[in-house]
């Protein structure tokens, strides 16, 4: 593990856990899930970068995702040098990963709408079990 990476929490753990049965992870973030200073419940999402990104492994993690029967929708984005999986709404209302907007739009998201939080994280904790139990193909 690099000195990049921050895991607080076991959901962090188990989410490292899940997405290293698909490779080496050479960085991973996830925020945490409530906000300790005003006591809310944050929207989930989590970086990670590979260190040898084999073919088909993002097709692999899009397509269980895709298979669950989620509150709201979520997305890959493999737009940039990390991959994060989202919630779509973010995505659509920040206008993508790179809009200076993303963090402003979460941060909306986590004080107006704590239902979609709940909902979310929720969402991400059957993602983050299904990932720990998804059949990868030998080659």
């Amino acid at each position: 593990m690099t000195s990049e990476w921050m895991i607080v929490s076991s959901r962090g753990e188990q989410a490292v856990q899940a997405l290293s049965r698909f490779g080496e992870l050479a960085w991973f973030k996830l925020p945490t899930e409530f906000n300790s200073v005003y006591g809310y419940a944050q929207v989930p999402y989590m970086g990670w970068r590979y260190a040898f990104p084999e073919e088909g492994v993002a097709q692999l993690i899009e397509a269980a995702v895709r298979a669950l029967p989620t509150q709201v929708d979520w997305e890959i984005d493999r737009t940039r040098r990390n991959w994060v999986l989202v919630p779509t709404r973010i995505l659509l209302e920040a206008h993508g990963l790179a809009d200076p907007s993303f963090r402003d739009v979460v941060h909306s998201i986590n004080v107006q709408d704590q239902e979609f939080c709940l909902k979310a994280l929720s969402d991400f904790e059957i993602i983050i079990q299904h990932l720990l139990q998804v059949d990868i193909p030998e080659d």
